[in-house]
């Protein structure tokens, strides 16, 4: 009598997996042909992972079809239908928007030489885009260059430098800065969701500035960029107040209002004892 699918099926069906049904009705039998006395079949895992537990199983279903009177040879493949699921890297656990550590007087950044602010009266007179372009221009003339993105609730240095990919954590739980253009860019925006709204009072701003300069490992740099956001509110104060900083640099546009803005901007820095680099219009 000749041989069938059905006499295949039959004894896989006598095969148990770990986890669920029997072998003929896991749906994972694929190809199978009964071509006189040989019979040709394939096992399909949904992914790699189950395929590599499953090469036991194999074994027993090859030597299963071949006991079966009537098989001379038996080929049976074990493949997988997906790709290898990929491991996923946990963002860094720095509790962000925490409130600040006490901490007396302004203190540098370690490794870092200078720092510079950069700031603005007002929003959109294209201070992020000083900031990244200077940044960009300090390293491609050989400097050590570090850009901080410290606009708190809206971050654009990510979007501006071309960054998406979240930062890695060293072995003492340091933040690792992505380097992108020769340039050691940290921002909020790396760190928390793209759609996610951060409302959070002054002492949150405080300690995240604190730890986006304490807990990233910027290493030697000459110049560490800082791009403020709009205005003269707490990040501000708190940077002038508790940072060591080289000099600040104000941008603008020519109109009546925003040079108006500017000029409180340039009062603040001149309050904190920031010496006043220079005016971009």
């Amino acid at each position: 009598m000749a041989l069938t699918r059905d006499d295949i099926l039959n004894e896989l069906r006598r095969i148990e997996l770990p986890d669920g049904p029997n072998l003929a009705d896991s749906d994972m039998i694929r190809a199978l042909s009964v071509d006189g006395g040989e019979v040709r079949f394939v096992i399909e895992a949904p992914t790699p992972e189950a395929a590599a537990a499953l090469s036991p199983v194999r074994d027993v279903a090859e030597r299963a079809v071949k006991s079966i009177a009537g098989v001379d040879k038996v080929s049976v493949v074990l493949t997988a239908h997906g790709p290898a699921s990929k491991p996923q890297t946990p963002p860094p656990d720095l509790k962000i928007g925490r409130h600040p550590t006490p901490q007396q007087g302004r203190q540098p950044v370690a490794g870092v030489k200078k720092i510079i602010a950069i700031g603005s009266g007002k929003g959109g007179v294209g201070k992020s885009t000083v900031s990244s372009n200077l940044a960009v221009a300090l390293a491609r003339q050989g400097k050590k260059v570090g850009l901080l993105d410290a606009d708190i609730y809206g971050p654009s240095q990510p979007r501006m430098m071309g960054v998406d990919e979240r930062p890695k954590l060293n072995k003492d739980d340091k933040i690792i800065p992505p380097v992108v253009h020769g340039v050691a860019m940290m921002s909020i925006g790396l760190l928390v969701d793209p759609d996610q709204a951060l409302a959070w009072r002054g002492p949150m701003l405080m300690g995240a500035l604190q730890q986006l300069l304490g807990d990233v490992v910027w290493g030697e740099l000459d110049v560490l960029i800082i791009d403020l956001p709009p205005g003269t509110g707490d990040v501000q104060l708190t940077l002038g107040q508790k940072t060591e900083v080289t000099g600040a640099i104000v941008v603008s546009t020519p109109q009546d209002v925003a040079l108006l803005d500017a000029r409180r901007a340039i009062t603040m820095f001149k309050k904190l004892e920031t010496p006043i680099l220079g005016l971009v219009e």
